[in-house]
């Protein structure tokens, strides 16, 4: 069982403690339910969570990545429900409200759930221009994080990425993959990722936490398969650029030193680190890297999240800049166990290099 899974499995009796209360909550709005019918009710969904994520992590199926996603959505719309409670019974310490306005303010979760919905699946392109003094030639990299290849997005969101690459292809040199190419709320097969390997440029990637859930040595099988140059605590040499991949996650990992780090710095090259978290910038500057590439946070993905992540994390999406160093942080292709973004896009970031 994955780290991921079982994650999922400590913290359903708190879900289905939250679900319990937010149902009976949004109930008394149209005169209450029994509470052993709530319990059933509470049961289903917590069974719902758990039972489609243990066959998906041994045999991926259609049935078991509908219900995942059927879950991620309600997961969603529990946040939202309970914005609308909050908004309701504080109205009702004042006033009395008819069943009418609770119904409009109600029905302002499915509208906003098309949106988001929508978002999370269209794929934004952004652009920025980085100067640097050492660059031998012109590049064109795109930047991407977080695919999340998984039971909520399969083989839909690899074919995405694929053709939208293709496009980019045209104009671009590189490609960089800052991690979470998996998901790890589904088994990874060693075919799964092939659409990538009909990209008309190289595709760099760089495993993050969430790799390491379904088996590292099986997402890594199926990124080289499609094609891809897997850097783990490696480094690539392209077109001028000295590009390390530093991989990352939360379990046991022999660490890369400073001082190892310090020895890949190539003086008369631009240096990137590709991590995927958003740490660590100013020692990674420090140690003469001039751009770090990240991903991670989503952004938040989608409020009220977006605020608590911007006080999570000191960088939390976009680019910054600090004594000619860069750090480029994409809020991600995919999304993580729920389909919705609301603030955020699903983004591929074109880092154009030009000479100082």
């Amino acid at each position: 069982m994955s780290f991921r899974t079982k994650r999922v499995f400590i913290a359903t009796p708190f879900y289905m403690l939250f679900e319990f209360f937010l149902l009976k909550y949004l109930f008394l709005l149209f005169g209450g339910i029994n509470d052993g019918y709530l319990l059933i009710i509470t049961l289903g969904l917590g069974c719902l969570q758990c039972i489609p994520m243990v066959f998906e992590e041994k045999n991926s199926t259609i049935l078991g990545r509908f219900f995942t996603e059927l879950f991620g959505l309600w997961a969603w719309s529990m946040v939202m429900i309970l914005i609308d409670l909050i908004i309701i019974y504080l109205i009702k310490q004042f006033t009395d409200i008819s069943i009418t306005v609770v119904c409009i303010l109600l029905s302002s979760v499915p509208i906003l759930g098309v949106y988001n919905y929508y978002i999370a699946h269209k794929l934004v392109v952004k652009q920025h221009t980085l100067k640097f003094d050492n660059l031998k030639e012109e590049v064109d990299i795109v930047h991407l994080s977080d695919i999340h290849f998984g039971a909520v997005r399969n083989s839909k969101i690899i074919n995405q990425v694929a053709d939208k690459l293709k496009e980019l292809s045209e104009t671009c040199d590189v490609a960089i993959i800052s991690g979470d190419l998996a998901d790890g709320s589904c088994v990874v097969e060693e075919d799964d990722f092939l659409p990538l390997k009909d990209v008309g440029m190289p595709i760099i990637f760089t495993p993050g936490n969430h790799d390491y859930y379904p088996g590292i040595e099986n997402v890594c099988n199926a990124a080289k398969k499609a094609g891809l140059i897997v850097l783990n605590d490696e480094k690539f040499e392209f077109k001028g650029l000295n590009i390390f991949g530093l991989s990352f996650t939360f379990g046991d990992k022999k660490e890369v030193s400073n001082e190892v780090l310090k020895q890949v710095v190539n003086k008369n090259a631009v240096n990137i680190i590709n991590y995927h978290v958003p740490y660590n910038w100013d020692l990674f500057s420090n140690l003469g890297f001039n751009l770090q590439l990240s991903g991670h946070t989503h952004g938040g993905q989608f409020y009220p999240m977006i605020w608590f992540c911007r006080l999570m994390f000191k960088y939390n999406m976009g680019l910054f800049k600090e004594n000619d160093n860069y750090l480029s942080v994409t809020t991600g292709v995919g999304s993580m166990d729920t389909p919705m973004r609301w603030g955020t896009n699903s983004e591929l970031v074109v880092l154009k290099l030009r000479k100082k």
